[in-house]
């Protein structure tokens, strides 16, 4: 039998999976490629997602076909007393509404990826007795998933080290997932690439990207940076910007740099950001755990400032990782300014036997099944 016609043990068999937390691309991202994996694995399963309905969230989630329903969920880490009771008030508000949730869906799997909305989802799959599992992706667990890593029968984690997951029979060391190209772009709708200047092959594409909300101090330095070396070369005519700013930037940056007379393309948001990143020579972006196994698996530069409110400053445990490995740059985001990044973009970009190396190192550090591995694992569950 030819292996194209090859049945698949999984096809046709009724699968329910609930992908629990989100709100930030850190979280909902991994989600969204695990869900992607699994319905090529078995077309015929029902995913939902269940999180907050923080617009982000809801439309990217549109933007990727999946279901979605939201929850009242609210962190319980910081704030005043006041703040924490009304939390806790909160979870089990979310508790009950998780509760209600699964019984209707009924699912075989809950996989909780991070973010405080996955809490009560997957507590609710630990009271029903529903197969479960939490996805860490940071080289330090968020509070979340250190506080439901008791309930779940499967840690998965994308560091090899992961801070008090290491020595545990049910941590599976797998990577990070990356999502692909949204189905709007795969089916050829790709309305933000056709509003995108020309690219040449032989232009060098600079990326820049402070996450899916954008990093001020990122923004700023890179601008600065780039107005600096403007002053001090005319050859720029082969560079190619493409800057995800955030909503907060990007009217004012969109004018700045029409003012620069370069190529650029700007937006608050890239929904095609995998194939952008697939164009890219060279990153300059935040440290989070999504972000560093795309460019590992993509071999993609890339200059690192971790965010440095991010908890635990698990950012910029994560950076180390790659710096380490001569596989990025890690520029701390107190020590960011204009002239060092123009300095260190200067270096990199006349430098092309570096930026081989640093793509070598990239791809050495590469997990590039996790998404098959965990959605096989999950649906492996049904036959136990």
């Amino acid at each position: 039998m030819n292996a194209k016609n090859t049945p698949n043990k999984y096809d046709l068999a009724k699968f329910n999976l609930i992908v629990a937390g989100g709100k930030t691309g850190g979280h909902l991202f991994p989600g969204i490629a695990v869900a992607q994996a699994l319905k090529t694995t078995n077309p015929c399963a029902e995913i939902l997602f269940v999180g907050t309905d923080a617009p982000f969230e809801v439309s990217t989630l549109k933007e990727y076909g999946f279901n979605h329903k939201a929850i009242m969920a609210k962190p319980i880490k910081g704030g005043s007393l006041l703040d924490k009771l009304i939390s806790i008030g909160f979870t089990f508000i979310s508790l009950i509404q998780s509760l209600v949730i699964l019984i209707r869906f009924k699912p075989d799997f809950v996989l909780g990826v991070g973010g405080f909305s996955s809490f009560a989802v997957v507590i609710a799959a630990w009271i029903l007795r529903i197969p479960r599992a939490i996805q860490e992706q940071n080289s330090i667990p968020g509070i979340t998933n250190r506080l439901l890593s008791r309930f779940s029968d499967t840690i998965f984690t994308g560091f090899e080290t992961t801070r008090g997951f290491d020595n545990t029979l049910k941590t599976k060391y797998v990577g990070n997932p990356i999502r692909h190209t949204s189905p709007t772009k795969l089916n050829g709708s790709d309305h933000e690439s056709n509003q995108a200047p020309h690219i040449n092959p032989d232009d060098f594409i600079l990326l820049v990207t402070g996450g899916s909300q954008g990093a001020a101090s990122i923004n700023q330095a890179f601008f600065q940076a780039m107005k600096l070396i403007i002053e001090s070369t005319d050859d720029l005519d082969r560079v190619h910007i493409i800057h995800q700013t955030g909503l907060a930037d990007e009217t004012k940056l969109q004018k700045a740099y029409k003012k620069l007379g370069i190529k650029y393309r700007v937006q608050a948001f890239f929904h095609d950001m995998p194939a952008l990143q697939d164009k890219a020579d060279l990153l300059v972006t935040r440290a989070g755990a999504s972000t560093i196994s795309e460019l590992t698996i993509k071999g993609l530069p890339a200059i690192l400032v971790p965010f440095p409110h991010a908890a635990d400053d698990h950012q910029t445990f994560n950076a180390k990782v790659l710096a380490k490995k001569g596989a990025a740059i890690l520029i701390a985001d107190r020590d960011l300014t204009g002239p060092l990044l123009k300095d260190t973009l200067q270096d990199l970009m006349k430098n092309k036997k570096r930026l081989k190396q640093m793509r070598i190192a990239a791809k050495q550090l590469a997990m590039p099944d996790a998404d098959k591995i965990i959605a096989a694992t999950i649906l492996d569950t049904k036959d136990l």
